[in-house]
């Protein structure tokens, strides 16, 4: 009887760890999905290749925003009043009021405001699209969440149960020890 209840304390301690096992492959299945999403999020970003347009517009934007732009036009500027203001004081081609500078800098500024808007345009397209798919993303890992909530209530219910067949087959053990010492203690009382 003791060897019985022995081998069914080790199955039972087998099909536990089987079960430890399958939860950690379902826990381990949960995550490489996570990241074919967050894969497949990322080359259909990448397969969408921007127009000869918008690569100039980027560029525009880019360049229009930083400080070698705003350094080389300020350069630009003062160069162009300088020569007309000084080089040139006789015969300048551009005089006092600078009319020509105005109308070059309206010009400028009539051509790099659609481009600037149009890479405004795309990378909130894409700002879109990055959010929605960080949506989708964020969603899933939640969702993944909670199964794994569930799953992890379901194992310590299960093994709660395994210690409770354990226990009781422990104390059944124990049962038959003290019935098997007993019926020892009477014989070792006739010697």
């Amino acid at each position: 009887m003791l060897k019985k209840s022995a081998r069914y304390l080790h199955e039972l301690m087998e099909t536990e760890s089987a079960q430890l096992a399958k939860l950690h492959k379902i826990v381990q299945d949960s995550f490489d999905e996570e990241a074919l999403i967050s894969q497949r999020v990322s080359e259909e970003n990448e397969k969408r290749r921007p127009t000869f347009g918008e690569r100039v517009a980027d560029r525009v934007a880019e360049f229009g925003g930083s400080w070698p732009f705003i350094i080389i036009f300020s350069s630009m500027l003062l160069g162009w009043i300088a020569i007309n203001t000084f080089v040139l004081i006789n015969h300048p081609f551009d005089p006092y009021p600078y009319i020509l500078l105005n109308l070059v800098l309206s010009s400028v500024a009539a051509l790099q405001a659609p481009v600037i808007m149009m890479s405004q345009n795309r990378q909130g397209v894409k700002d879109r699209e990055n959010a929605a798919n960080d949506y989708v993303i964020n969603l899933k890992s939640e969702i993944e969440v909670r199964h794994l909530h569930e799953k992890i209530d379901l194992m310590m219910e299960e093994q709660y149960h395994h210690l409770f067949e354990v226990q009781q087959q422990q104390l059944k053990m124990l049962e038959e020890l003290q019935t098997e010492l007993r019926k020892l203690k009477p014989e070792s009382g006739k010697k």
